[in-house]
């Protein structure tokens, strides 16, 4: 009989070290399992540090058509296999799809932004967890167990949460998730509205809001550069609160300059890139 210890997969990283970033300076984070903001004045590297993670993680995960420049530095993920966490990166800014030529082979001309993309991508993710969740359902109420049907109101409550929330946010301008259609749409004014056609915050707060959602409460990492951006204060203030309430086991780490982003308790959660640049 072995009675070797299985060792436990990592649900988080717990520190990064990058090596001769700019070719002068090491870097070495020791992160918290919830929540971790970084900051600094501008230039200083702080969205350098994130997209340096991203592409690492993308590269390590076989996900090449995210990593980039992955060979400038040399950076190290701990624990060891932390490197294997399930990863999301959120990119803030709205900018049109000129390169690779994407806006022209998109079947969908109504995606024209980066935040475009990246619904449409959701939407798609969107699909399949629903598809997962209902057959849990199917599962829990064929199974037999008295509490089959208490626990598929469990299993169905964060889409309706997700659902409640996107309402209640973008209630000031009267839009509302329409809930019998499978992809997202809104309703505002009689009129049905593709998620396309928001303003750039919506749409911002809407791939936040998704993303949390198809992550189904695994550990998972969560990447957003400066996510204030287009976002009004109240749900800067809002936001992490939000995260860490859809999915209490991801690790959210992010850059800010926005002191509306902390003001929900997480001043503790602020390190400044000074504090873990090595010289």
């Amino acid at each position: 009989m072995n009675n070797q210890q299985q060792s436990i997969p990592a649900e988080y990283i717990s520190r990064i070290e990058i090596e001769a970033l700019w070719g002068r300076k090491h870097i070495v984070w020791n992160l918290r399992r919830d929540v971790n903001i970084l900051s600094g004045v501008n230039g200083i590297g702080k969205s350098t540090i994130l997209n340096k993670m991203a592409s690492e993680l993308a590269f390590l995960s076989n996900q090449d058509d995210m990593a980039k420049d992955v060979k400038e530095v040399k950076m190290n993920f701990f624990p060891a296999d932390a490197t294997m966490i399930r990863f999301d990166v959120i990119r803030s800014f709205d900018r049109p799809l000129f390169h690779s030529n994407l806006a022209e082979k998109m079947a969908d001309k109504n995606v024209k932004t980066e935040l475009d993309w990246q619904l449409y991508q959701l939407q798609r993710r969107y699909l399949d967890y629903q598809v997962n969740v209902g057959n849990r359902i199917i599962e829990l109420l064929s199974s037999g167990d008295p509490d089959g049907q208490l626990k598929a109101a469990e299993v169905s409550y964060p889409k309706r949460r997700f659902q409640d929330l996107a309402d209640e946010l973008f209630a000031d301008t009267g839009k509302k998730i329409i809930r019998g259609k499978n992809e997202i749409m809104f309703e505002q004014d009689g009129e049905e509205l593709l998620p396309y056609k928001l303003s750039s915050g919506e749409k911002q707060l809407l791939v936040i809001l998704l993303t949390v959602l198809v992550q189904d409460k695994q550990p998972c990492v969560l990447l957003m550069d400066e996510p204030e951006v287009s976002l009004h204060i109240e749900w800067q203030q809002r936001i992490i609160e939000i995260i860490r309430e859809m999915n209490p086991y991801a690790q959210l780490i992010l850059t800010t300059h926005s002191p509306a982003m902390v003001m929900g308790g997480w001043m503790d959660a602020v390190t400044e890139v000074t504090d873990i640049t090595i010289v």
